[in-house]
């Protein structure tokens, strides 16, 4: 049985690693691109080997995959799976915007059972345990209850012609705390069109699901977690009432996209 407390004392100490070298506080930072418009910080790796060394030894039967260490096989065989990203949203993190956070979710059968995100610029910590709700900073979280898609509010820098009908509102970089907007009631769809990784949404669409929200791939489908290829084609994540609505909409772009990607 794994012990919640520590689970959530490493989580919270991997944030204070990012915030100490945060350069929203004035810190250097060292920085670099993975690949063109992809940037990494030597924040993002320090934390990395923090949350691996200490997630094993919390608990070592689990497998490990994240952004920021090279991906290896033998975690498929492995019942449990901790899916890491060491700073979500490293775009804002390194221009010392708020917008990032810490993921970290524990998966078991392609489902996640524990997600916790550590937001410590905003002075947020989320979590979600699978059957048992969750919470933002203690406080019980439920989605938005909206029921129709026009006006819905999007955490978006723009919008396409088709999609005017929405309601922007402000957009943090972190994927993970734009899903968990949809479970605060801060946004009623979260949207994306192109391939993603697990290890960015693992452990905040559980905070959704877990505050009521509906959770899918682009076309509708339920999400799978710890697979070979830990991708899945685009996420939506939406008022449950409006979820039908959405996936209607973005059909037609999301089939076309898919043949492109």
């Amino acid at each position: 049985m794994i012990d919640y407390a520590r689970l959530e004392e490493i989580v919270r100490e991997a944030g204070r690693m990012a915030l100490a070298r945060w350069p929203g506080h004035g810190h250097d930072l060292k920085v670099w691109e993975k690949l063109p418009g992809n940037p990494v910080s030597e924040a993002d790796i320090a934390v990395d080997t923090f949350l691996k060394r200490e997630l094993k030894t919390l608990l070592p039967s689990a497998g490990w995959l994240s952004e920021e260490t090279v991906d290896h096989p033998e975690r498929l065989a492995r019942g449990l799976c901790w899916l890491v990203d060491p700073i979500d949203g490293t775009r804002d993190f390194v221009r010392g915007r708020p917008g990032w956070c810490i993921s970290v979710a524990l998966v078991s059968a392609g489902r996640p059972l524990i997600g916790m995100l550590d937001a410590p610029a905003r002075r947020e910590f989320w979590m979600a345990t699978a059957g048992q709700g969750a919470t933002r900073n203690r406080v019980a979280l439920s989605a938005s209850s909206r029921t129709t898609l026009a006006g819905s509010r999007v955490p978006a820098d723009a919008l396409a012609k088709v999609d005017q009908d929405l309601t922007m509102v402000d957009k943090p970089n972190s994927i993970a705390l734009r899903i968990a907007m949809v479970a605060a009631d801060e946004a009623d769809l979260l949207a994306t069109l192109r391939w993603g990784f697990e290890w960015d949404i693992a452990a905040a669409t559980l905070i959704a699901r877990e505050a009521g929200a509906a959770v899918s791939d682009a076309f509708g489908q339920p999400l799978d977690y710890n697979k070979r290829d830990p991708r899945a084609f685009g996420l939506l994540v939406t008022a449950p009432a409006i979820h039908d609505a959405a996936v209607e909409r973005l059909a037609e772009r999301a089939a076309r996209l898919v043949k492109e990607a």
